[in-house]
């Protein structure tokens, strides 16, 4: 039974990523559908460098692990500057700015370089941009850079208290945005109005985890087929199933703690994968992945709404979905994982990169996109066989995720932001 709803669900993913229009190239963090696959792009390259196959090349005023979007011919990212942080807007073409306009200030880092209130990445309807920081400034602006509404999700439902910096991405969806809050000040999940910026609606979300596994830096997700859409939290030891209308939930998944025991400082920090028939959950520390069907009610830990469960998991960078195989990076030991989506086997097991992984992948092209930590870029190709087209050296830090469009690779650094092509 399993089997023939999986295959049912896989086909559905292959009708909507036909016929669904998006209103922007590459909309949010994870693009349209929000699986981090490009659809649009083609002649890609698979070599690059500082020097090789560079369009253009922008200095940017300070590190960050944002994401950029792209709305038509514009591309829009979040930056520091000093203790303040910023919304760019930049010609596509050419890499020109067109505007800026600063958000709000406070900005400080965390463990070093290890990331900045400058994490979470805007998001846009093709109309306006939206943008939030770890400061808690949540800012909505037209395409040209005038601001409709802006408030501070911290001073409105409580001071983030976490380790790192605050790093969730909104996720934009209907008429509304939606953020999760977990931390040890709280956890929270709220609807906001894109139009005005109210609350639509809150929840507190019920857990009982304890000391550092309060605190989540996953993005919340859009599960959505043709039969149901959820909004996805991900954080202090659940993934947890809500309905959008109010934020009730629906399912929740537990067990995602070692068998061992419990470990306090086990916070989540890689998002969910959802595409249509699956979603695919991560945890943390070296734990397990699960895949699970998103048809479930009530506590489905356990049940067989729990398709597989794989001894290994990626501590940050958020899984990929490709020709019915589910790709993991495990982080500081920089390898890959191309395991099977219906049965949670292993293809493939193989070492990528021996550095820290921060950036999650790209597909397009017919390839996937891998950024490490220390500019290493390598570069794979789709499928059940481990083939590495090309090993790339940027010479600079990485820890946002690459996007494409059209014939161009963009990758940002903690330096500059890169139009690659040939």
């Amino acid at each position: 039974m399993k089997s023939s709803l999986m295959l049912t669900l896989f086909v559905l993913q292959v009708l909507l990523s036909a016929t669904t229009t998006f209103a922007a190239d590459w909309p949010s963090w994870r693009g349209p559908a929000g699986d981090g696959i490009c659809t649009s792009a083609s002649d890609l390259p698979a070599e690059f460098g500082p020097e090789q196959n560079v369009a253009w090349r922008v200095p940017l005023d300070g590190p960050a692990g944002s994401t950029p979007i792209i709305v038509g011919e514009k591309i829009f990212l979040t930056t520091v500057k000093g203790a303040d942080v910023l919304l760019l807007c930049l010609n596509k073409k050419d890499g020109k700015e067109l505007w800026r306009r600063t958000v709000g200030t406070g900005n400080y880092t965390s463990q070093g370089d290890e990331g900045n209130c400058c994490a979470p990445s805007p998001t846009s309807d093709g109309e306006r941009v939206y943008c939030f920081f770890g400061t808690g400034d949540l800012a909505c602006f037209d395409l040209e850079g005038k601001k409709i509404w802006q408030r501070n999700l911290a001073k409105d439902y409580g001071k983030f208290k976490m380790l790192f910096v605050f790093s969730s991405s909104p996720v934009l969806h209907g008429d509304n945005l939606y953020q999760q809050m977990l931390h040890n000040g709280g956890q929270t999940v709220v609807a906001i109005n894109k139009m005005t910026g109210k609350e639509v609606w809150k929840i507190t979300r019920k857990t009982n985890a304890i000391k550092e596994c309060l605190d989540s830096y996953a993005s919340p997700k859009i599960y959505q087929d043709k039969d149901r859409t959820l909004l996805l939290t991900h954080g202090a030891d659940y993934l947890i199933g809500h309905s959008l209308k109010d934020g009730s939930e629906i399912f929740r998944l537990g067990g995602l703690h070692p068998e061992s025991g419990y470990n306090p400082t086990l916070r989540f920090v890689a998002s969910p994968l959802a595409i249509p028939g699956l979603i695919v959950v991560p945890t943390a520390k070296k734990s397990y992945s699960f895949g699970i069907l998103p048809d479930g009610q009530g506590n489905i830990t356990g049940t067989d709404k729990v398709l597989w469960k794989y001894k290994i998991t990626p501590d940050v960078v958020t899984p990929l979905y490709a020709g019915g195989c589910v790709y993991l990076i495990a982080d500081k030991a920089g390898v890959l994982h191309c395991i099977d989506a219906k049965t949670g086997d292993a293809h493939y097991v193989e070492p990528l990169h021996r550095h820290k992984h921060r950036a999650s992948p790209l597909l397009a092209d017919g390839k996937i996109y891998i950024p490490a930590r220390d500019g290493v870029v390598n570069v794979i190709k789709v499928g059940k066989k481990f083939e590495v087209l090309a090993k790339n050296k940027m010479g600079e830090r990485i820890a946002s995720s690459p996007i494409a469009d059209g014939k161009r690779l963009y990758l940002r650094t903690y330096e500059a932001l890169y139009a690659l092509g040939k």
